[in-house]
């Protein structure tokens, strides 16, 4: 172990102390959920990095995600032609690449993952999975199992998780409603997941069994955050209680994945009214910084860049610092956490895979951090997504959603830097999962 492995183990504790003095009540501190929630994220990472039955487990997960996200692709080539060929992949009739195309060779997948989770919920496979996890974090952390359930629902998928607690939004308090959308805003989709192996694999080859796993670590890291910035000050009806998932199951397998794949299809259209719109928002902001950067360069006679994505590199610069990346990568990786809460995680990771690419980052250990803590939906626009949704369910608790919505953000980022820096602990030089 090194410097920069000690410098992300103190980064976990700097990071729950941060959201500790953003809190709404720091005179209540939940021990049990802090401690409990940290241990079971250093207890998953010792398993998968340093554990050699984890490791192995940890490489079949990689190796049957590529081989589904393999058959995903079979939809998009039928129907794209080569325009679904990957940057240098040949087809049958030897036709070649055209490049690398993000609306027909990564965004389509969606709708095969959510057909795919869509039979899994119809088999009772996804509701065993949720209630399981559901199990370990309302006894281990004594949350309420209201909460606890809705945080292992998003291990596996998104906005839809808050149907499985729906009887209980009504009569939910503040900290749980902070709790449900910080989970959601600090994990991922398994829906979306295979985008950023698409970004990633060529450069990181075991991308997929990082990111499933920076899944199941951000979940109780998303608690921890939660309870620190809006601490439980209520009783909450379910408290210890074991819920079981709320879900209307369909008629029969064909018309899960009918439906499932409907879904996808939906959730696509929602992920490209936001690249379009939150990309040219991006762009208009950076016209402005621009034009008044350059006057103001030109007035003091300095030579600075005046982007968005830059002011923001500034602000997580010290917070990128704390995760264990090498001194020369933490500018590029904080731009990279900055933009995500504008332009959302597919843009980071879509320049994360630049990066790499081009040689940009000097140390693996760089892109490894930066893939944990760019997994999560932690950013504005999912803000409104959230908040949306699970305000349409219970409209009479609209207003109390989109008055706790930037707490609730603000515990989803540091979830994902906490879950960056656990990964920065257990990474080190020589670790098969690393391809050492």
């Amino acid at each position: 172990m090194d410097i920069y492995n000690l410098v992300s183990f103190f980064g976990i504790f700097i990071l729950a102390g941060f959201a500790w003095l953003c809190s709404s009540n720091r005179k209540v501190v939940n021990w049990r959920v802090v401690l409990w929630g940290i241990s079971l994220q250093l207890f998953f990472a010792i398993f998968i990095f340093w554990v050699p039955v984890g490791a192995k487990f940890f490489l079949f997960v990689n190796k049957v995600a590529l081989a589904v996200l393999e058959s995903a692709v079979e939809g998009n080539k039928f129907l794209f032609g080569r325009l679904a060929l990957a940057p240098g992949a040949i087809n049958e009739q030897g036709e070649t690449s055209l490049g690398f195309f993000l609306a027909f060779q990564a965004l389509p997948t969606i709708m095969f993952f959510a057909a795919v989770i869509g039979a899994l919920y119809y088999l009772r496979v996804m509701p065993l999975l949720i209630r399981g996890f559901s199990y370990i974090f309302t006894r281990l952390m004594r949350i309420s199992g209201a909460e606890s359930l809705c945080a292992s629902s998003n291990i596996f998928v998104g906005i839809e998780s808050a149907l499985v607690v729906r009887p209980h939004l009504r009569e939910m308090t503040r900290s749980e409603l902070v709790t449900i959308l910080s989970a959601g805003m600090g994990t991922i989709a398994s829906t979306v997941l295979a985008l950023y192996v698409l970004y990633l694999q060529g450069q990181l080859p075991t991308i997929a069994g990082h990111l499933i796993s920076a899944s199941f670590l951000s979940a109780p890291a998303a608690v921890v955050m939660s309870k620190l910035i809006m601490p439980e000050t209520e009783k909450p009806k379910t408290l210890g209680k074991d819920v079981k998932p709320f879900y209307e199951r369909e008629d029969n397998i064909i018309m899960a994945i009918i439906n499932g794949a409907n879904s996808g299809l939906r959730y696509l259209g929602g992920i490209v009214a936001l690249l379009l719109a939150f990309l040219g928002i991006l762009a208009l902001f950076n016209t402005i910084f621009g034009w008044f950067g350059g006057h103001f360069n030109s007035l003091f006679g300095l030579n600075l860049e005046w982007t968005f994505e830059t002011i923001l590199g500034y602000i997580f610069y010290p917070f990128t610092a704390i995760l264990g990346v090498p001194s020369a990568d933490v500018f590029e990786i904080s731009k990279l956490l900055g933009e995500r809460t504008v332009a959302t995680e597919l843009v980071s990771y879509q320049g994360l895979s630049q990066l790499l690419a081009e040689g940009e980052l000097l140390h693996p250990r760089s892109a490894i951090i930066a893939s944990y803590a760019l997994c999560g939906f932690a950013h504005i626009a999912s803000l409104a997504i959230f908040v949306g949704g699970i305000g349409g369910l219970v409209p009479e608790r609209l207003k109390d959603l989109s008055r706790l919505g930037f707490r609730a953000l603000l515990a989803a980022t540091l979830a994902c830097l906490m879950t960056g820096a656990v990964a920065g602990v257990f990474c080190t030089k020589g670790l098969i999962l690393l391809g050492g």
